[in-house]
């Protein structure tokens, strides 16, 4: 087993989404990035410990590799968006790839160039790419949102069609398990 660590937006969203792939074994909703320890999402949400809304995953590489990961991290957000994404704004919402060795360092540097260089996005790509330091599970109400709250309109409206994008992009790699598809 291996571990990813992404922060693109609402941690909501992406763990939905990472949580369909075959391979992940599992994913945690959390903060990363900042400097307090032990943060909540109360402190966490005014933008003040630094700390950006994350997701941490837990994948087989043999059944998922990490530049899969990557591809569908890039897919997933837009990140020419500095600390924004969709209506959520602040720097607990910015677009970070934490690696967590040299290996993960260069896919995620060489993917992003490759991205840059595809002309896909008009702006700038802001996604930090930075060391990962420590990861704070995010409380228990925060975790599995989607599939526990999928009647929600937040869900509905705004992680029901990143499903839809993921399925018809990376059909593939979807569980077959999946009853949301």
């Amino acid at each position: 087993m291996q571990t990813a660590t992404f922060a693109g937006g609402c941690f909501w969203c992406t763990e939905a989404i990472f949580k369909k792939l075959k391979g992940v074994e599992s994913v945690t909703s959390g903060y990363s990035g900042g400097t307090m320890d032990s943060p909540n999402y109360d402190k966490v949400s005014m933008g003040k410990t630094g700390h950006a809304e994350s997701i941490q995953i837990n994948f087989n590489p043999e059944k998922i590799s990490y530049s899969t990961l990557l591809d569908i991290f890039w897919k997933l957000h837009d990140p020419t968006t500095l600390n924004r994404q969709g209506a959520d704004v602040g720097t607990q919402y910015r677009s970070v790839i934490f690696y967590h060795d040299n290996e993960q360092r260069s896919l995620a540097e060489a993917s992003k160039r490759m991205l840059e260089k595809s002309g896909i996005y008009h702006g700038p790509i802001v996604t930090q790419i930075i060391p990962f330091k420590k990861f704070y599970r995010a409380e228990d109400y925060h975790q599995d949102y989607y599939n526990t709250n999928s009647s929600n309109p937040y869900c509905q409206i705004i992680i029901d069609p990143k499903i839809t994008k993921l399925y018809k992009a990376f059909k593939p790699l979807i569980k077959d398990k999946d009853s949301k598809l």
